[in-house]
């Protein structure tokens, strides 16, 4: 079949979880026997178009807005236009499926102009962001939500947790949506033999000192100052001997103010950005990832640590239970409690055989429970079966 996708971020660009998701998903759908092409905005010096693992990808400008809906507005009418040439220089295509609101409207579009089905990805909620709806500019997103929704014929989301959160925030009906956990590439992460990985930590900490890190959105669903806020009882079982290294783009002003006003600004280091290289290398040095969101659909950042081997320490947020199994593959707390997190990550740092036997058994699930090529058989299955039901449609 010939699959049609749009999604806002696609590496190089890289916002959320989105852009690996869809970059290490679709692969597996061309060795299926399939044809993507992917629709994106073009970011740096990425080329227009270009195949990626047997993806072709098509990278469309955008005109800037005034604001960020404005420039929604005209990323999704780029979209469009692109979507419908190729659908007419390349089709007939069989399936559209969009990833999250942010691109509906192209292809909501695209699904009534040529009459092909379409299915939504919902990756996460405007509710579930902000624990509900309380002005004008989510209430817009939402609405959108809804929309994508319930113009999909089918509705895949990333864990049970989301299942119920479509169901009660965007009225999905419970026999329209399908649940396709997340995956990561478990190779991703290996060690260069090559690579003089002590010095590399010796960047971020002495040999002596222990890295506890959290990477991934600066924003205030992902938890980062309760992980601040735990670091002193951290510190003080650990004799000092801990470095917490919070790694992501955007303005952290507010969390380097907490950690000076909590007097550990010396043992915190915010490094921005990390290039992917750098943080594979990073991962595979460090000593304990933490997650401690208030708010997390599905939490692929616990998945890049299980592949680095680095022992994991989570919230009960959202879908993160459902990924990490507690004191199995990783220690989860109870969500914006510092003395909970505080005790799961010295949990890690104190407990090395433990620590060991979490990592051993997080790398084993990657295989079992998320692994790609099964999750693209999965994705398949949905495709076929909207497939066989359209055929039984008068559209």
């Amino acid at each position: 079949m010939k699959i049609l996708v749009l999604s806002w971020e696609f590496p190089p660009r890289l916002v959320g979880g989105i852009a690996r998701h869809v970059a290490e998903l679709y692969p597996e759908v061309i060795k299926l026997g399939h044809q993507v092409h992917l629709v994106t905005i073009e970011f740096g010096n990425a080329p227009h178009y270009e195949e990626v693992e047997g993806v072709h990808i098509h990278r469309v400008p955008v005109i800037p807005g005034h604001d960020f809906f404005q420039w929604v507005t005209h990323m999704n009418q780029s979209m469009g236009t692109q979507g419908g040439k190729l659908i007419l220089e390349e089709g007939p295509f069989d399936l559209i499926h969009a990833h999250d609101w942010l691109v509906g409207d192209a292809a909501i579009a695209l699904k009534h102009h040529f009459k092909i089905p379409l299915i939504a990805t919902i990756h996460a909620t405007e509710h579930g962001r902000n624990n509900g709806i309380y002005n004008d500019a989510q209430r817009y997103i939402a609405q959108k939500e809804h929309q994508l929704v319930e113009s999909a014929w089918r509705v895949i989301v990333c864990s049970e947790y989301m299942e119920q959160e479509v169901q009660k925030a965007l009225e999905a009906p419970h026999n329209k949506i399908d649940l396709v956990f997340n995956g990561i590439r478990s190779g991703k992460k290996q060690r260069n033999p090559d690579f003089d990985y002590k010095s590399f930590r010796r960047g971020f900490a002495l040999e002596e000192e222990k890295i506890v890190y959290y990477v991934g959105r600066i924003a205030h669903e992902k938890g980062i100052f309760v992980l601040l806020n735990a670091a002193p009882k951290v510190l003080h079982q650990t004799q000092g001997k801990t470095k917490i290294i919070i790694i992501g783009g955007g303005n952290t002003d507010h969390l380097k103010a907490q950690a000076w006003n909590l007097g550990i600004w010396d043992r915190c280091c915010f490094t921005g950005f990390m290039s992917d290289e750098d943080l594979d290398r990073f991962q595979t040095v460090a000593d304990c990832a933490v997650f401690p969101s208030l708010y997390e659909p599905f939490g692929i950042v616990a998945l890049e640590s299980f592949a680095a081997r680095v022992p994991v320490v989570v919230s009960n947020a959202g879908g993160l239970p459902e990924v990490v199994k507690h004191n199995e593959t990783g220690i989860v707390t109870y969500a914006n409690d510092a003395d909970s997190l505080a005790w799961g990550i010295l949990e890690v740092l104190k407990n090395y055989a433990h620590a060991q036997y979490l990592v051993d058994h997080a790398y084993l699930d990657l295989q079992t429970r998320f692994c790609w090529a099964k999750l693209a058989k999965q994705t398949e299955a949905i495709y076929q079966k909207v497939l066989q039901e359209r055929l039984t449609i008068h559209w």
